[in-house]
């Protein structure tokens, strides 16, 4: 089979996810890709996966189906004249009227949960076409299980731009008073936001300047990434609203203990049996005066949340370096080759 491909390919979220469903597809298919933006790899493998299939696309098969992993807004352009079939990954639970525009344009859509899947039939009234969930994925290749360094510290950790829909304005508060409690403790930030104004991130930098919160550099590979992760005890992810929530899931793939939100799409995932989970019992209109403006809602935030997450994060300095055993089973069922294996199946290939 032969399938188009259009998608990011870079360091962030979509181009994460654009790298390794090709990867995951060509192991199965033909796949020729046309790049959203300049491609950016970090390994030659990688490089060579990218080379061959924009090679590929020189001659592509103009009747294949075309997938386009990208935002909901931006739907119109496709390759081909085969079913398009838009991928888009979001957070909140309506879409604009560009937004419904650009989606009931696709022929099919794919989505990441059962949650996304649900909001699309929620706002797209007279979408008749299919939906199919395609869950993300975790390279347990790169992120894989490994022993807590055991030093007698819990060391929290959370990656993802600095944001509110992050839980970052209450992340520190939470922390201060688990540091207050505990003197072996300590949380590792690594939360730089290329979007953002340098004033911006500044204003965060200064919201975490604490004596046991270690603010790190961004990242450059998945390796790296692995590398600090293998090095921390809990990965603490309290989102008002999440998409997927990649860094979560390689978390579990570490075999770490993970705290979140009861709500949107990491729920596809997350259970009580490999995840401790702050109950969410509201939704309020997402705000936050730069990215949203009230369009939909996220996961309402109180005191009671954020004692819960203090609960939590007390409880896993209590339970110092337990593996999650649930956590890594999970990871191994969501990986890049079933996401792959699901999208030729929807298209009736498997």
């Amino acid at each position: 089979m032969n399938i188009n491909l259009m998608a990011p390919i870079n360091q962030l979220g979509y181009g994460i996810a654009g790298l390794n469903i090709l990867k995951a597809l060509q192991k199965q298919c033909k796949v020729s890709l046309f790049p959203i933006g300049q491609p950016q790899v970090t390994t030659e493998e990688d490089h060579n996966h990218v080379k061959f299939a924009i090679e590929k696309a020189r001659f592509f098969d103009s009747k294949a189906p075309c997938v386009k992993i990208w935002h909901q807004n931006d739907m119109s352009q496709f390759v081909g004249n085969g079913e398009h079939i838009g991928f888009p990954i979001f957070e909140l639970d309506v879409f604009d009227e560009l937004e419904q525009h650009h989606l009931n344009s696709c022929d099919r859509l794919f989505v990441c949960s059962e949650w996304a899947k649900q909001t699309v039939k929620n706002n797209l009234s007279g979408f008749d076409k299919p939906i199919d969930v395609i869950p993300l994925g975790v390279d347990t290749n790169i992120f894989k299980p490994t022993p807590c360094v055991d030093g007698g510290k819990t060391i929290f950790f959370n990656c993802g731009k600095w944001e509110i829909r992050k839980g970052h304005d209450f992340l520190i508060k939470a922390f201060k008073i688990v540091a207050e409690e505990f003197e072996n403790v300590e949380l590792w930030m690594m939360c730089s936001n290329p979007f953002n104004s340098e004033e911006e991130n500044l204003r965060w930098q200064q919201l975490y300047h604490h004596p046991k919160v270690k603010l790190i550099p961004r990242a450059e590979t998945q390796s790296e990434v692995y590398n600090i992760m293998s090095k921390v005890s809990c990965g603490v992810f309290p989102s008002r609203a999440e998409g997927w929530n990649l860094e979560l899931l390689e978390m579990m793939a570490c075999g770490r203990s993970v705290i979140t939100t009861g709500y949107a799409a990491h729920t596809e995932f997350c259970t009580k049996e490999n995840s401790n989970i702050i109950p969410i019992d509201s939704t309020e209109s997402a705000f936050d005066g730069k990215w949203f403006f009230n369009q939909g809602n996220w996961a309402k935030i109180g005191e009671k949340e954020i004692s819960s997450l203090v609960d939590l994060m007390k409880d896993v300095v209590k339970d110092l370096n337990k593996t999650n055993i649930s956590g890594i089973e999970t990871a191994q069922r969501f990986s890049w080759d079933n996401s792959a294996t699901k999208i030729l199946k929807s298209l009736g290939q498997q």
